[in-house]
């Protein structure tokens, strides 16, 4: 697996776990791709953000806590939750690997594992994920994460105004091998690779976006 370069920017996104009530997994992966955007669309145009996007836009899933996650918020007050179902999670502004608050380094990034349910989580702006690579909760969350940025910079304003006017809700597909290179040609952005820092080999595709309309 390829290390991580020291001075590379990265973004943080807090996902909180309550062992004695938790969320769905599919709801965590909503809840932390939406986290993503939304601190990005909120200073897209800061310094940092911007260097960022122009590199890889590397993020890193951490786990919380309910009171850790609770500390997380008091030091970045500024941070808006995303929630989807029981599911919390807060995106942070881009820092260096090597320089991350103390707070925030010391939370768990492997071993993140979410309980699956049955229900479909289902909307206009969907993501795809290829079930078949068995990505823990985690890194499935910053594949999914990925993805929605990615779309994000490709998708025509219109779209995205509608989306976000709708509070930018997000479904979450595991599909099969099949499915997956069939709705590949239907992605509405970039199918993403991973780079191979954890869990699968460099360049596996892991996620896409699609767009489910209703008729």
């Amino acid at each position: 697996m390829r290390e991580r370069d020291p001075d590379e920017l990265v973004q943080a996104i807090i996902l909180r776990i309550d062992k004695e009530d938790p969320s769905t997994e599919d709801e965590g992966l909503s809840a932390v791709a939406r986290a993503a955007v939304i601190a990005y669309l909120r200073s897209p145009h800061e310094p940092e953000w911007q260097t960022w996007s122009e590199q890889a836009f590397a993020k890193s899933v951490r786990r919380a806590n309910p009171k850790m996650f609770s500390k997380v918020l008091e030091v970045f007050p500024e941070a808006m939750v995303s929630q989807v179902g029981k599911a919390q999670a807060v995106g942070l502004p881009p820092l260096p690997a090597n320089d991350l608050p103390k707070l925030i380094a010391k939370l768990q990034v492997s071993g993140t594992q979410l309980p699956k349910s049955n229900e479909v989580l289902v909307a206009e702006v969907n993501i795809g994920i290829r079930k078949s690579l068995q990505m823990s909760t985690g890194k499935a969350a910053a594949q999914s994460a990925h993805a929605l940025f990615a779309w994000l910079t490709e998708e025509k304003g219109e779209r995205i105004e509608r989306w976000l006017s709708a509070h930018a809700p997000v479904g979450i597909q595991h599909l099969s091998d099949e499915d997956f290179e069939r709705l590949r040609a239907q992605a509405a952005g970039p199918v993403i690779q991973d780079a191979g820092r954890t869990e699968i080999e460099p360049g596996s595709e892991t996620a896409f976006v699609y767009i489910k309309t209703t008729k």
